[in-house]
């Protein structure tokens, strides 16, 4: 019973994060660059599995009835990918050589961490994924074996921003060119920009 809750929860919580966002997408790039891959890694994994937690322990409901707080996330969260796809953009343009991966590992290693709180925490619909979302589902699981429902969803996690985070090394060969990166950076600008601009055209459910 208890295996099935943790398979249950681990399968239903890697739908919902395997599919590209904005989070997975900085993860990979940080994961190409070889750039503190390991903090990323730590702070996203361990986003979820907060967030993951709160939802099982009932905190979703509570953020169903402050739909204020959600949206004050959704434009906070639009301005921030704005503001990111733009950074992308100037760097698809210029086609940096900076780029490369492995050059200035130890730059900007809080830079690195804002970010990534800011991808794992202004994102309105991490909350609805794993607040609200897994946390009801988890309610069709009594006593102990919503928990371990909870710890099969928190696997998948950490187990996913391991393998893009680590993972995104045996792409390397393809990113050693600098047309590679633009490609990769114009992606992410249009990516971004789209997402920032659906928060703010589509009010949150």
């Amino acid at each position: 019973m208890h295996f099935a809750a943790a398979l249950a929860g681990f399968l239903a919580s890697a739908g919902l994060i395997i599919a590209i966002g904005s989070q997975n997408a900085f993860v990979l790039r940080q994961g190409l660059l070889q750039r503190h891959v390991g903090l990323v890694v730590a702070v996203c994994a361990l986003g979820d599995i907060a967030l993951i937690v709160c939802g099982v322990a009932g905190v979703g409901a509570l953020a169903r009835e402050w739909p204020t707080l959600l949206q004050a996330l959704r434009f906070g969260g639009a301005a921030f990918l704005a503001m990111y796809g733009l950074m992308a953009a100037r760097r698809a343009w210029r086609g940096c050589e900076s780029l490369a991966p492995g050059a200035e590992t130890e730059k900007s290693g809080h830079r690195v961490l804002l970010a990534c709180l800011a991808f794992t925490f202004l994102n309105p619909h991490v909350y609805l994924d794993t607040m609200i979302l897994l946390g009801s589902v988890s309610v069709r699981y009594p006593g102990s074996t919503r928990w371990a429902f909870a710890t099969g969803a928190c696997l998948a996690s950490v187990a996913w921003f391991m393998t893009l985070g680590y993972g995104s090394r045996f792409l390397l060969p393809v990113f050693r060119s600098i047309r590679a990166w633009r490609v990769l950076d114009g992606f992410v600008a249009i990516f971004m920009l789209s997402l920032s601009l659906l928060l703010l055209l589509r009010p949150l459910q």
